[in-house]
């Protein structure tokens, strides 16, 4: 939705889109702390060393935050909706590929994936909420909260 769009969504539209980026947003925050209570069990499965755990940890947060930027950017350039739900797919794909990873490298890999999908999905469900929420029906920050 653009600034000059700025028709009201009805009530069943903007309860749809706080549902799905919340969710979304829930995931990828969720799948960056998830692996370190799997840490153990990686070990164990896939013979990891230490060096490569960390990077199986690093890789999504690494990608994550170099593409943030890029994923906001592609929002704009190719509409929000579009790239969000691509992203979504991405990060879907690789968490697949995560889950069926024969090999520490492979982990590493799909990890990398993962974290490109959450850059284009994080900002963009920022963009989308805002988009569907005019200010007025925003939470109002209280007075003891504005200083």
């Amino acid at each position: 939705m653009t600034a000059g769009n700025s028709a009201p969504r009805p009530q069943s539209t903007r309860r749809w889109v706080l549902g799905l980026t919340a969710v979304a947003s829930l995931m990828v925050v969720l799948d960056a702390l998830v692996l370190s209570t799997a840490l153990t069990s990686i070990r164990a499965d896939l013979g990891a060393s230490i060096e490569q755990l960390e990077w199986t940890v690093n890789a999504y947060v690494l990608s994550f935050a170099v593409l943030l930027m890029t994923g906001a950017a592609l929002g704009d350039r190719f509409g929000r909706r579009r790239v969000f739900v691509s992203g979504l797919g991405l990060f879907a794909g690789a968490s697949v590929a995560c889950a069926l990873a024969p090999t520490v490298g492979w982990l590493s890999a799909a990890r990398v994936l993962q974290g490109a999908g959450a850059a284009l999905v994080m900002p963009l469900a920022l963009a989308l909420l805002s988009a569907a929420f005019p200010p007025q029906l925003r939470p109002r920050r209280s007075a003891y909260l504005q200083g």
